[in-house]
C-alpha cells in the first residue's frame, strides 16, 4: 500500500485529491498538513506543521503554496521521502532550490499534472519548430476569479517549451495595454482571463498570413490534475533521486 501524506490538503484541489485516492486500491491517505487542519473533518489526521506528522509516508503530494517550499523540501530531505510538486507560482530561486533537493530525493515537478496538457506541449514544439518563421505566436490562459498567480505556471510552462525549441530568441510580452506600435517578430504575447468557476483553459495560436492554427486543451474538473499526481506518485515510488517531470511519466508509457 503507497501511503501518502497531502501538503494543502484542506485546499479544493487536496480535497479533490484525497476523494481521488480513496477509490486507489494501492494507496491510501495516511495524513495532511494544511494551515487551518481544522477547516475540514477528514478521515486522516491533519497537521498544521509538517514536522509532526508521525505516520509512515512514502511519498508526498504538495497542492500548498510557495511559502511553505522550504518546510516542505526540508522535512523531505530529513524523512529522505520523494515529492510530488503540483504547486505553482514559484520564483527562480524557488526552482533552484527544488532542482538542489532533487539531488538527495527524488522530485516530481510539474506546473500542470494534466496529461493532456503535457501533450500539447509536445504538439506545440512540433508546430513551432515548422511554423515559427511565419507565423506569430501568441497563448492565451482563462481561469477561475479566485486563482492568484498570473499569468498561469502553465502557460509559463508553454512559453518556455516554445522558446526552447527557438533557441530562447523570444521575448515574452504580457497584454498589451498602453501600447502604441506594431507586434514585434521577436515577441511571444501571454494574455490572462480571470472569471466565474473556469477551471482552466490554454490556447497557443500560430497567426500568419491568411490562416491560424490553434492548439487547445481545456480543463473540465480539478480530477485530471488529481489524476496526474496520482500518477506521478506512482511513478515517483522508489526512484533514485533526480527531477522528474510528465515527460518522463509520458515516455515510460
Amino acid at each position: 500500500m503507497l501511503k501518502i501524506l497531502l501538503n494543502g490538503c484542506n485546499g479544493k484541489m487536496g480535497q479533490v485529491l484525497a476523494d481521488e485516492i480513496k477509490a486507489q486500491e494501492n494507496m491510501e491517505a495516511v495524513a495532511g498538513v494544511d494551515r487551518h487542519p481544522d477547516k475540514i473533518t477528514n478521515i486522516f489526521p491533519v497537521y498544521e506543521d509538517i514536522f509532526k506528522c508521525k505516520e509512515k509516508v512514502d511519498v508526498i503530494i504538495d497542492f500548498s503554496n510557495p511559502y511553505y517550499l522550504t518546510g516542505l523540501l526540508d522535512y523531505a530531505l530529513e524523512k529522505n521521502i520523494g515529492v510530488v510538486i503540483a504547486t505553482t507560482g514559484f520564483t527562480n530561486q524557488d526552482l533552484e532550490n527544488i532542482k538542489t533537493a532533487s539531488k538527495k530525493i527524488p522530485i516530481f515537478f510539474s506546473a500542470n499534472m494534466s496529461l493532456g496538457i503535457n501533450v500539447l506541449n509536445s504538439l506545440v514544439k512540433k508546430a513551432t519548430k515548422v511554423l515559427h518563421e511565419s507565423f506569430d505566436i501568441e497563448i492565451i490562459e482563462k481561469h477561475h476569479k479566485h486563482k492568484l498567480d498570473s499569468p498561469s505556471g502553465t502557460a509559463y510552462m508553454i512559453a518556455k517549451e516554445i522558446n526552447e525549441e527557438l533557441n530562447n530568441s523570444k521575448e515574452y510580452v504580457f497584454g498589451r495595454y498602453g501600447t502604441k506600435e506594431k507586434r514585434r517578430e521577436e515577441e511571444i504575447g501571454i494574455h490572462s482571463i480571470r472569471g466565474g468557476s473556469i477551471v482552466g483553459e490554454h490556447s497557443v495560436i500560430y497567426a500568419g498570413d491568411d490562416e491560424v492554427l490553434e492548439v487547445k486543451h481545456i480543463a473540465s474538473s480539478k480530477k485530471i490534475f488529481a489524476a496526474g499526481s496520482i500518477k506521478a506518485a506512482k511513478f515517483l515510488y522508489k526512484k533514485e533521486p533526480g527531477f522528474y517531470n510528465m515527460d518522463d511519466l509520458i515516455n515510460l508509457n
